[in-house]
């Protein structure tokens, strides 16, 4: 593999005008596509094989004008001090808002009065309006979601309390502060990294043109493929991470190499043939990791790993082809950083060596400190909770997170997350339904069953004693389901969440199992070693149990709740464990590669395994510090957000590429490789007789006979 790096690097840096040009034709069409292509929306969201999902497809399928999976929102109202909506003045006021609601906009299914629909609290102050929608949450228009509030702006005119719940109000974040902060303060990593403006931007560019190619065809098929909007914001995420990182380790090797005395072009040749090839396998593991979503069964998130992959294959392609154009481009200006420059790159003394040579000294202490110190950090992470956050974890002063309380005061909690029963059968079985839900534990409320016009279904409203996300709630549904008989489904977005989460954990395991197992053999392939791709593994799922107990003992158990602005704890997210894995299995084998590829090529070479460990450092610690920095800096600036989810995911992936880099990588990794000596990479005889050699460390460049040109001066290298 080294071998074809080298030569496919050679071919860029020589034809850089016609590398650079394909790709900006390729960058032109997909911008093309993305701008003649429908606007992304919604994907389609579906949960085959669970019984909410059942329940919804047959309430769709008798009850044809239900929108059963469109948008809510609960307008509540209450009444000023001393009065009460019971009155007619504030009958005639309520009403009108009813009248507003329904007329409002043309995406509204139905209008539920409360003084119809028993929705006003026993001491009249309050009430709530219920309004469905025939489009999902995130195809509500700004124009129904402007009527809605003009609504509750007339109401309050007349004297009335107006709060809004629901996820009507959902609207998809756009890219703010937080990316623009990460793209910043990426670039100044890379200049203090490099020393250099040209060398600091060549990474930032060609990541962008990764990402743009990459967002640009996922917006283009959106419609096509129901991709989504989320789809894209994933794939920017991880295209921008990958796409720094793997430009940043090119781009320090070409440097080293011609700061070692080699022309530019055998320099390009040589930096993508080793650097390179420890590029492919690490985009190779986050490729494995992502398009490894697909064994949850949830449709949505498996196009969301596979659009993601996409983008890292472009990143990839775009390290092995246009970094070397651009290189060709840029000449002596990528290198040129005073005299001191190559002394430093061929000096031990520099921080990454003295910090090898350290854990050298002290393996056993550094071990056994890193491993307790991540160990007692994960110790929450036995009481974590799944689940879905709803209004009640909203900021305090948003509408809904007032609305939440209104309706859990005066109603109680479960009115925030009724359950809908469906029963498949006559009027007089969803009658015997609801008598068996009511001597149920943990019910407030029955509704009577809602029969279709077939007279072959009904839907019932079950109202439980506590708020949506709580343990007990969970327990009822079971119990609903365990006492009913086959014909009763319970759904509704309680349940739903519900069904999510327990689908989330019980495909954690299957999923841990592949991408860490297909991950290990990659490395083993990588490495020719069987423990230090073992050693790879074990120390990402302590970095990620670790991450995961803080992330429980901040957002579940309240911890420094106020110094991250945590207003309300409760369950931890369904899909973060297994998106957490995801993205910081793939960065962490980024660093565990990019580290380790260098101590094996210099063992290779003939070095000492201690002393491999020190060239390793020496060469690749600043890389890695650098990428772990932008990436912590990426990922921290969500933790703002108002959003719980938002915030949670950014402080989850922030401090587990924290442990990864800076704990395992960085201080676990050189002690095991010191205690473990040669026998790290030791591989038995017949199992290295049947692994193929991708010759990862470049060992056959120096048997390939060179043809090289006529060497050229700097300066007709630096081209415009």
């Amino acid at each position: 593999m080294a071998t074809y790096l080298y030569r496919l690097a050679r071919f860029a840096f020589r034809r850089r005008r016609i590398t650079v040009l394909v790709w900006l034709a390729l960058l032109a069409v997909a911008g093309v596509g993305a701008a003649t292509a429908s606007s992304a929306t919604s994907a389609t969201f579906s949960l085959p094989g669970t019984e909410s999902q059942q329940a919804f497809d047959l309430i769709e399928k008798r009850f044809p004008n239900s929108s059963a999976d469109g948008a809510t929102a609960r307008v509540v109202l209450r009444a000023a001090d001393g009065q009460k909506l019971t009155a007619a003045v504030q009958k005639d006021a309520v009403r009108e808002v009813v009248a507003d609601l329904g007329s409002g906009s043309g995406q509204v299914a139905a209008v539920a009065d409360p003084y119809q629909a028993q929705a006003v609290s026993k001491d009249g102050s309050t009430a709530y309006v219920s309004v469905t929608y025939k489009v999902t949450p995130p195809e509500v228009s700004d124009a129904t979601r402007d009527a809605l509030k003009e609504a509750g702006q007339r109401a309050e005119q007349v004297g009335l309390k107006v709060e809004i719940g629901g996820d009507a109000l959902t609207v998809t974040p756009a890219p703010g502060a937080g990316e623009i902060v990460g793209v910043v303060i990426a670039g100044v990593v890379l200049v203090i990294t490099f020393g250099s403006l040209v060398a600091a931007g060549l990474p930032l560019l060609t990541a962008m043109v990764g990402v743009g190619i990459g967002i640009s065809v996922i917006t283009a098929l959106s419609s096509a493929l129901d991709l989504g909007s989320t789809t894209s914001t994933l794939a920017m995420m991880i295209g921008l991470a990958v796409g720094i990182d793997y430009a940043l380790f090119i781009v320090s090797r070409y440097r080293a190499e011609v700061a070692g005395g080699k022309q530019r072009e055998e320099a390009v040749g040589h930096a993508v043939g080793t650097a390179g090839s420890a590029v492919v396998f690490a985009g190779l593991t986050v490729i494995i990791a992502l398009a490894g979503l697909s064994v949850v069964g949830v449709p949505m998130l498996t196009k969301m790993g596979l659009a993601a992959a996409g983008a890292v294959v472009v990143a990839v392609l775009i390290a092995l082809t246009l970094v070397p154009a651009l290189l060709g481009f840029a000449g002596s200006r990528v290198t040129d950083r005073k005299a001191k420059t190559a002394r430093r790159a061929r000096s031990d003394a520099n921080a990454g060596s003295r910090w090898a040579r350290f854990v050298l000294r002290r393996p056993l202490m550094v071990l056994l400190t890193g491993v307790l110190g991540l160990a007692a950090i994960a110790v929450p992470a036995a009481s974590l909770q799944l689940g879905l956050p709803d209004d009640g974890a909203q900021p305090s002063g948003t509408t809904q997170r007032k609305a939440y309380d209104l309706l859990s005061d005066n109603f109680g909690p479960g009115f925030n997350g009724p359950l809908l029963v469906v029963v498949d059968g006559d009027r007089a079985a969803g009658e015997q339904a609801a008598r068996t839900i009511t001597g149920i534990d943990g019910v407030t409320a029955v509704g009577p069953p809602r029969i279709n016009a077939a007279g072959d279904t009904s839907v019932i409203t079950v109202i439980p004693q506590d708020r949506p996300s709580s343990a007990s709630t969970e327990d009822l549904v079971h119990e609903i389901r365990n006492r009913s008989e086959h014909d009763v489904l319970v759904t509704g977005t309680t349940a739903l969440n519900i069904d999510f989460s327990q689908k989330m954990n019980s495909a954690l395991m299957p999923y841990l199992s592949l991408v860490v197992g297909l991950a290990f053999l990659l490395l083993m392939v990588v490495f020719r070693s069987i423990l230090v791709p073992l050693k790879a593994a074990l120390g990402f799922l302590l970095s990620v149990v670790a991450a995961l107990g803080a992330v429980v003992a901040v957002f579940q158990w309240g911890w420094l709740g106020s110094v991250f602005g945590v207003e309300q704890t409760g369950p931890i997210m369904s899909m973060m464990p297994i998106f957490m894995i995801g993205v910081v299995f793939g960065l962490a084998m980024d660093y565990e590669v990019f580290l380790v590829s260098r101590m094996r090529e210099a063992y290779v070479h003939g070095e000492r395994p201690h002393d491999a460990v020190v060239t390793g450092f020496r060469h690749g610690a600043r890389v890695v510090t650098a990428a772990a920095i932008i990436m912590i800096a990426v990922f921290a600036g969500f933790i703002g957000s108002g959003e719980q989810m938002i915030k949670m995911i950014g402080f989850g992936l922030a401090v587990a590429v924290f442990f990864d880099a800076f704990v395992v990588r960085m201080a676990i990794v050189p002690a095991v490789l010191a205690l473990l000596g040669h026998r790290a990479w030791w591989l038995p005889r017949r199992l290295e007789r049947a692994l193929p050699d991708f010759d990862v460390e470049g060992e056959g460049l120096s048997r390939t006979p060179r043809k090289t040109t006529a060497a050229a001066p700097d300066h007709a290298l630096v081209e415009a």
